[in-house]
């Protein structure tokens, strides 16, 4: 809080000795100098020698962010700022708030939070760092104080690298929409972090898996993809693409793996988004063999009331069901069928009347699964018993919406990131859950602005906020062999900042 400063350097002395980290990416100096300062370490002194003149009747804020950590433990001195003025007035007004997460509802700790004055609001998109920072403390709250006069955008940022740029599809931002014309403290500022769409297509990753099929995984979901074989053009005809569930990968498989390269391109919309070429020897040997997945639990139970669903490793030319064989207590039985699944292009369906209590063997005989390769299955089974009713039950929820006809997405979950199922509702509703497993389980609602059913992220330069979501504070329990019913009173939608 020096006043009439006319030093050309500053010197900082710590209780215990200390290490600098990422110094120059770290610390700034605001307004900044086009010299940055010097940092050097004497013993257990901090020395800032500045290279440049500094303006006249100004307040200055070098902000060290996580420089300062002492030698030991790495332990970061948070928040360390030193102000000074090179006139008779210090800069005093300040903005405050929270930083909360829009998917948990949560308030996030160690977030960047930037102002940056409106004439150079395209520093978050440079490669120019904002001189104007701090981060939040353990609850979620921030302060930046010593601020001027001037109208500044204000964003927070979760970084994947620590630059202090937004520059990285994984990263999460915040920002409020209209700018803050700083003329009083300012407080109560609440950001909301959302991770937002990538513009661009790319892909994340692209290979030949062990056993010959290629997948391709994505940045973003797409709206109605597909897949196409440039080269060899002969190719494409016999391809067979498996989209998955949200749209951000596909696995392709081939009948021939006579090639030694293959160009695939990617389509939303059928518009062509982006091509990439995979090599291989033309005579590189896959893994072979099919290898089966099913809808039983780790250990080895079958939901009670539901079709026993297989999976091939790899897309199936053929299912032999007088090669299958199924064992009730070690008893043979034959009265049960297998068909194709509808729903998924490799999924299969095995229905019998399944007995509580009974002990089933199910047997895939040599043969009885062909790959599109013309591989056949080796020999192998699953043992598995029939869930119990009890460990089961139904749940119905009573759901009262703030405003009829507006589009509410119900989701059902157990954590954040397993959301177990979803209903589109637009006035009251009762909610049904049957057959759900006796857990605990919470309860989300997507405000669904555009009535398109899911979540939308926002967008930092069209300044266009994610939809809004709630997470109800109740947890619900759902008890053995119980039915159980709770209400939902969805609040009203929070204005957008």
């Amino acid at each position: 809080m020096t006043r009439n400063f006319k030093a050309k350097e500053i010197e900082l002395e710590f209780d215990e000795f200390f290490k600098l980290s990422n110094q120059y990416q770290e610390i700034t100096l605001s307004p900044a100098t086009e010299k940055a300062p010097e940092y050097k370490i004497r013993g257990q002194k901090l020395v800032i020698e500045f290279k440049d003149t500094l303006q006249k009747n100004t307040t200055y804020v070098l902000n060290f962010g996580k420089a300062i950590q002492d030698v030991n433990e790495s332990n970061v001195v948070k928040n360390f700022t030193y102000v000074f003025s090179t006139g008779n007035h210090i800069d005093s007004l300040s903005i405050s708030g929270t930083v909360t997460n829009s998917q948990t509802q949560e308030k996030e700790k160690d977030i960047t939070v930037m102002l940056i004055p409106v004439a150079k609001d395209s520093v978050i998109f440079g490669k120019k760092k904002p001189s104007i920072f701090t981060t939040t403390d353990s609850s979620g709250n921030f302060s930046l104080n010593n601020l001027r006069e001037d109208t500044y955008n204000i964003y927070a940022l979760k970084e994947a690298s620590p630059n202090k740029i937004f520059d990285n599809d994984l990263e999460l931002i915040a920002f409020l929409k209209n700018p803050i014309k700083v003329t009083k403290d300012t407080s109560n500022v609440n950001l909301v972090l959302f991770q937002q769409s990538p513009e661009k297509f790319r892909f994340i990753e692209r290979r030949f898996d062990n056993d010959g099929k290629i997948m391709l995984y994505f940045n973003k979901p797409l709206v109605n993809p597909s897949v196409k074989i440039v080269s060899p053009p002969a190719l494409n005809d016999q391809k067979i693409v498996d989209i998955n569930t949200t749209r951000d990968s596909a696995l392709v498989f081939m009948r021939t793996m006579d090639f030694d390269s293959v160009k695939i391109a990617v389509f939303e919309n059928n518009k062509p988004l982006d091509t990439v070429t995979l090599r291989k020897s033309r005579k590189e040997s896959f893994q072979k063999g099919v290898t089966l997945k099913y809808n039983i639990t780790a250990d080895g139970k079958l939901k009670p009331g539901t079709n026993l669903r297989f999976m091939p490793s790899i897309y199936t030319e053929n299912v032999n069901p007088t090669l299958i064989t199924l064992k009730e207590d070690s008893a043979m039985v034959t009265n049960f069928t297998v068909s194709k699944d509808t729903s998924n292009v490799r999924d299969f369906t095995l229905k019998y009347r399944w007995k509580q209590n009974a002990k089933y063997e199910l047997t895939f005989n040599e043969g009885a699964i062909t790959d599109i390769f013309g591989n056949k299955n080796k020999k192998q089974g699953k043992q598995f018993t029939i869930d119990k009713p009890e460990n089961y039950g139904v749940l119905t929820l009573k759901v009262k919406v703030p405003e009829a006809g507006k589009n509410y997405v119900v989701q059902i979950f157990r954590d954040e990131k397993s959301v177990l199922r979803s209903d589109v509702i637009t006035k009251n509703s009762s909610i049904v859950y049957g057959n759900y497993p006796t857990a605990k389980y919470r309860i989300k609602v997507i405000y669904d602005t555009n009535k398109n059913g899911k979540w939308d992220s926002g967008s930092v330069k069209q300044k266009l906020q994610p939809e809004h979501i709630w997470i109800s504070d109740k947890e619900i329990t759902l008890r053995p062999n119980w039915e159980a019913e709770e209400s939902v009173d969805i609040p009203k939608e929070p204005a957008t900042p």
